[in-house]
């Protein structure tokens, strides 16, 4: 599972396949917007188009649709919504550890830890197997 730390950035790597968005736990933005307001998303797209080009060679609708999934099952957080001003970071995605608890109540989150346990072994990436 994956915690996202840029809308921008995360949402480009899910569009372009690189992260499969049902193993993102939620993204923690900088942005400030409602996804379902249309104003608002034009003033979002014509920035990650034009004076930040990181969605410059994306499709419009999938780029749309990925927000707009992600905003109505509640995996979009802003923080500047509640006064906080978070800094741009390099890093920004971080893989999360869940406990078995949640595993045995969550299938689709069982799957995905299973698969990233495989890739992840493949990858040489160490786990803390003993975490609790």
């Amino acid at each position: 599972m994956k915690i996202g730390l840029s809308l921008s950035r995360c949402v480009r790597d899910i569009v372009e396949g690189r992260v499969d968005i049902e193993d993102v736990l939620v993204l923690i933005t900088r942005t400030d917007f409602d996804a379902h307001d249309q104003q608002q998303w034009e003033d979002i797209w014509d920035g990650y188009t034009s004076l930040n080009p990181e969605w410059a060679d994306l499709d419009h609708d999938a780029v749309r649709d990925v927000v707009i999934r992600l905003w109505d099952s509640g995996r979009i957080h802003q923080p500047r919504q509640f006064g906080a001003r978070p800094v741009r970071r390099r890093e920004y995605w971080l893989e999360t550890v869940l406990p078995d608890s949640e595993l045995e109540r969550n299938p689709a989150a069982r799957d995905a830890w299973d698969r990233f346990q495989v890739i992840s072994g493949l990858a040489n990436v160490k786990l803390d197997r003993d975490y609790s």
